[in-house]
């Protein structure tokens, strides 16, 4: 009997205690993204509003309740709200008077959203009731100095991201979206009914991949209520909400808006890498978003707005391009590796066009570039018809094999989410396996220049370019900052010495004073390659580079998509000026005393 008498007396205790107890959960503030140098890419601001505490009102719902139903007690039964009706247009009312005082104020007109209210006190009625919300800054100061500290209305502030740079990175960082359900972690009352103010959650970008390591720690209370809910007393308990982590991007803001400035309406991508430790500098999309549309969630017509202008595609990694004449290094590479070219001793003469079998293939120089074109030459003036020969005679799967050893063919791996998974070398095999066709001769020549079915995106044209620059094969990039990174150390070339510098005299002649000589920046030695490609009626535009020549630290790609009135739209024309004001604020930057270090490491 006794034990019977003390079950239930802890039963009933258990009983009582879920009936009167209800917890509050809130989300810690998101920790912020800093680029390399400490400077904020995305933080957090104050987002002000007026909230009413509904549980203070109970008195005046009541008596309000009471005038109502002797309103409309003159009407017939049947036209008569029943009492919980009754009640909800007693909560607008009473709700409206004090907007009302809010209204008068800030010279406003505003409504209570009465479905809204009545949503709340079903759902989250713990919590205090939002009328106003994103007040502008002198909106807050107006408040603050005439409501009165006893008032029901209380300004009430919460965490928001904040984008200081506005569309600067967009795609890279990513943006949140509203969380209506954070996740609880160690907080007591995981079996009351609880109550969760929203938070916020990486959808893109990094916000997206580092999303556990930037969430907050929650923090909350456990309060007792009474028999209608409202709480009757300070918390019995409580815990403040810490914010989380903060992460430190590889980028360096200064490039990333120089080169943003300088691809301004237009449509591609540019990449900046850390030659040494394939630490990413700048990665561009266009076109972009600003970032704070999404605070606290976009619009339909800003969605709109964006899909219209093609800017969702993250072009920089999820971007398909043939690498056009880019390409060559490769080419040229595998050439010297295979044999096939002998520096100094193979040349073309051309006359503006090669021919494979009983098919006329153009140069890029409609009239040619004249007699005795040997690779460096041919590297320097974007030669089609020397690539045409010894791609040839090197062989499309000696090609195909070079492109794989600098990482075409396969993700980079980088801490995006949505690079594309699948880039392709297309060699016989490829062909056959995907478009049961043969290969000829004329699919040789196409993939020597870059053109065909090689599809690469503009990271790994800058990985390839970065890879060269050091005597290696592949760059590992990585959007994270680390000071004590170790540089990269892949698979080396397999040239010789001279041979590397055949290449290497080629670029450096296309970069001084060849067709990339747009992207030269004065007192900064440098390499280059353009390139001019068509990926179905658009022409697309591209040049690499790297740069010191001596000492080689950073490498850069960039490709442009041309428009139908676009005339002679080529690389060394469009992009090879982006590629300069990054170079040139690369240098400028370089020139400068180094920033102190920043204080804090990646977690």
């Amino acid at each position: 009997m006794a034990y019977r008498q003390l079950f239930r007396s802890g039963l009933y205790n258990e009983r009582e205690r879920l009936q009167n107890q209800r917890r509050v959960v809130v989300p810690g503030p998101r920790g912020n993204i800093y680029d390399r140098d400490g400077n904020v890419l995305v933080g957090n601001r104050a987002r002000f509003s007026v909230v009413l505490n509904l549980a203070e009102l109970r008195g005046e719902f009541r008596d309000e309740f009471k005038k109502v139903r002797v309103n409309y007690s003159k009407l017939d039964a049947a036209e008569r709200p029943d009492a919980d009706q009754l009640a909800r247009i007693a909560r607008a009312s009473v709700a409206q008077r004090y907007l009302d005082k809010i209204n008068f104020i800030l010279n406003r007109h505003e409504t209570v959203r009465t479905a809204d209210l009545n949503r709340h006190v079903n759902q989250t009625l713990l919590l205090p009731y939002v009328l106003l919300d994103d007040l502008a800054p002198e909106e807050y100061a107006r408040l603050i100095e005439r409501l009165p500290v006893t008032s029901p209305l209380q300004v009430y502030a919460t965490s928001s991201r904040f984008y200081p740079h506005a569309s600067a990175a967009a795609h890279t960082l990513g943006y949140t979206s509203v969380d209506s359900d954070p996740e609880v972690e160690d907080f007591p009352g995981e079996d009351l009914l609880t109550f969760k103010m929203k938070g916020a959650t990486g959808r893109t970008g990094l916000e997206q991949v580092f999303d556990a390591q930037l969430q907050g720690e929650t923090g909350g209370a456990i309060y007792l209520v009474d028999p209608a809910g409202y709480k009757v007393d300070l918390p019995i308990e409580k815990r403040l909400p810490v914010q989380g982590k903060n992460l430190v991007t590889s980028l360096d803001i200064e490039l990333q808006q120089a080169a943003e400035s300088a691809m301004e309406g237009r449509t591609g991508a540019a990449v900046a890498l850390d030659i040494r430790t394939g630490e990413v500098l700048a990665l561009v999309s266009k076109p972009d978003y600003d970032l704070n549309n999404f605070v606290p969630r976009l619009s339909h017509e800003g969605a709109k707005a964006i899909e219209e202008s093609g800017g969702w595609l993250n072009r920089a990694i999820q971007g398909q391009y043939p690498p056009g004449s880019t390409f060559k290094i490769i080419t040229a590479i595998a050439g010297l590796r295979a044999g096939t070219i002998e520096p100094g001793v193979s040349t073309v003469d051309c006359p503006g066009y090669y021919m494979v079998g009983n098919r006329r293939f153009p140069c890029n120089a409609k009239n040619g570039h004249g007699p005795n074109i040997d690779l460096v030459k041919a590297i320097q003036v974007s030669c089609n018809v020397f690539f045409y020969k010894y791609g040839l005679a090197t062989t499309p799967d000696f090609i195909a094999t070079e492109a794989r050893r600098f990482g075409y063919g396969h993700p980079t791996g980088i801490e995006l989410p949505a690079e594309f998974k699948h880039p392709r070398v297309a060699d016989p095999a490829w062909k056959q396996a995907n478009m049961h066709e043969r290969w000829f001769p004329g699919d040789t020549a196409n993939i020597s220049i870059g053109q065909g079915d090689t599809l690469i995106t503009p990271l790994q044209a800058a990985c390839m370019v970065a890879s060269f620059a050091r005597g290696e094969t592949e760059t590992r990039p990585t959007l994270l900052h680390d000071p004590n990174r170790p540089a990269q150390h892949t698979a080396p070339l397999g040239l010789s010495p001279s041979d590397y510098n055949v290449i290497l005299k080629g670029m450096a002649a296309c970069y001084q004073f060849g067709t990339g000589r747009l992207a030269r920046v004065d007192g900064l030695s440098g390499a280059a390659k353009s390139g001019t490609a068509q990926k179905g009626r658009i022409d697309l535009a591209w040049l690499v580079s790297f740069a010191p020549l001596e000492d080689p630290r950073i490498a850069v790609a960039v490709v442009l998509e041309g428009a139908e009135d676009d005339n002679n739209f080529g690389g060394g024309t469009f992009a090879a000026p982006v590629v300069h004001s990054i170079l040139e604020a690369w240098k400028n930057k370089s020139e400068r005393p180094a920033p102190p270090p920043v204080n804090f490491k990646v977690e």
